[in-house]
């Protein structure tokens, strides 16, 4: 039966619960069963049943992923900052080239979590697992690329990117290291995804806590030889983090072969099919644009500030730091939308998709409302936990309670934009980045910085008005409804 006509029958024919899961029609559980199910992993109908349910069901695992995914960012920086001033430049010199690698990345795995959800929604299962088998090879192909290049590049790179004579001797098999071992950032984002999109987002919790558990292991054991691990300096942190993240990924690999959870890859389902990679190509390359929007403009941003001093600079930098810690978290809800739109347009219900949205951006706004206003109140005291110099405390705490404003239509905003790329619209999105970002906060941030003598303050209000544009334009895309008709 092909694709089409399972979906066709998928609206006349529900999924059948597994053993001792609650069917469609069952009354909600309390909240601390719901907490439970979400933790063990669910193997619920999420094209029926209540919505708050569903969603508190797929947001919680997905929360404590983005917790372990921020706790990733800064685990190597706090274990080499002991190591001097070159070993901190080499992390954040390759981070910065390694932007592009989590780029693909997370649009591949937009595009993987868009057709995974859809055909899961439509009950069509061996599709749905040939999409997450054909997107995990198409991961793997570009891995295999961007590592043999950067491998035998990496001094060179490190060099084009303004690393001294120093960091360039004593770094390169750190660039070198993370490099060759991209595979396993971009499997770990992919096979997350499909996770996701099926559903069965316990799962993705797992992977990444384990994978993180083994980098917070290894890293200072490999850093500075601990016990029987030999003292390779920074390039110790590559190693620890690859091979946390290589076993992650190995384990999330397992789990969709072994035919225990919701999506079961098979060997027939590995076979090249080049219209569908072509397909997933199309779909990620657009939702790759968009992250690549959204992250220059932050380094626009940091030209504007620039100008300021390197005071200004820092305090951006730390309330900027303090902001993301606060989003990935919120990404989860956000993702957990992405999932119930993909599925619920998969079984021909768009209107449960609809409703869906608009219950994720109300958790999301309490979520971020509440974070936005402990910031405002007390911007201060966070601050002093990173920095004791006044004027950068200044800059920071400014920031900070200035961009806190906008939280609170953020929460609907990053739900929209999430919401279209679930529903495999990844061009919409694309196109409210660019608007809200590059057309009206970065020329609104260098007027009021530079020709209305606000400073870095302008910049800062530029941000929060961005967040509160994104919302508000996003409503208006997501009521014209375009979305809903999108094939996948």
């Amino acid at each position: 039966m092909s694709s089409a006509e399972t979906g066709s029958a998928a609206t006349d024919v529900a999924l059948t619960p597994a053993p001792g899961v609650p069917s469609a029609d069952a009354p909600p559980p309390g909240f601390t069963a719901a907490l439970r199910e979400a933790l063990r992993g669910s193997h619920r109908d999420f094209t029926s049943g209540p919505l708050g349910t569903a969603i508190l069901i797929l947001a919680v695992p997905m929360v404590l992923e983005m917790v372990m995914e921020s706790v990733f960012a800064v685990v190597d920086v706090f274990f080499v900052g002991r190591l001097g001033a070159d070993a901190v430049a080499t992390v954040g010199i390759t981070e910065s080239m390694l932007s592009g690698v989590y780029a693909i990345a997370i649009g591949l795995s937009i595009g993987a979590t868009a057709m995974v959800a859809r055909r899961y929604g439509e009950g069509d299962r061996d599709g749905a697992a040939h999409a997450a088998a054909q997107a995990l090879g198409l991961g793997l192909v570009v891995a295999l690329a961007i590592g043999v290049g950067g491998a035998l590049l990496a001094p060179r790179l490190l060099s084009t990117m303004g690393g001294s004579p120093s960091v360039v001797a004593s770094g390169s098999g750190y660039t070198r290291m993370m490099f060759a071992g991209n595979a396993s950032i971009l499997l770990l984002f992919l096979v997350n995804a499909v996770f996701r999109g099926a559903g069965d987002a316990a799962i993705a919790m797992r992977v990444l806590w384990l994978a993180n558990a083994l980098n917070i292991v290894l890293s200072p054991c490999l850093i500075f030889g601990i016990g029987p691990f030999p003292k390779l300096g920074v390039t110790g942190a590559a190693v620890g983090t690859t091979i946390g993240r290589g076993i992650g990924v190995l384990f999330a690999l397992s789990r969709l072969l072994n035919g225990r959870g919701r999506l079961v890859v098979r060997r027939e389902h590995w076979r090249f099919d080049l219209p569908l990679v072509r397909r997933i190509v199309k779909l990620s390359s657009s939702a790759t644009v968009q992250v690549f929007i959204g992250t220059a403009s932050w380094l626009g941003l940091v030209r504007i500030i620039a100008a300021f001093g390197s005071d200004a600079v820092a305090g951006y930098t730390i309330g900027l730091r303090v902001i993301i810690f606060a989003l990935l978290p919120a990404f989860g809800i956000t993702n957990a939308a992405a999932t119930m739109v993909g599925q619920a347009l998969g079984a021909h219900k768009p209107e449960r998709a609809e409703r869906a949205v608009w219950v994720a951006g109300a958790y999301a706004t309490v979520f971020l409302g509440t974070i936005g206003l402990v910031f405002f109140l007390l911007a201060g005291h966070i601050v002093a936990i990173f920095t004791s110099d006044p004027n950068v405390a200044r800059y920071a705490t400014q920031c900070l309670k200035t961009i806190a404003l906008g939280f609170l239509f953020y929460g609907y905003g990053m739900t929209f934009t999430q919401s279209f790329n679930g529903a495999g619209d990844t061009r919409s999105p694309t196109l409210l980045n660019l608007f809200c970002f590059w057309m009206f906060e970065l020329p609104l941030a260098w007027l009021l910085a530079d020709h209305f003598g606000m400073g870095p303050r302008g910049a800062f209000i530029a941000m929060a008005a961005a967040f509160s544009s994104m919302a508000f334009a996003g409503g208006w895309l997501f009521r014209r409804g375009a979305w809903k008709t999108r094939r996948v």
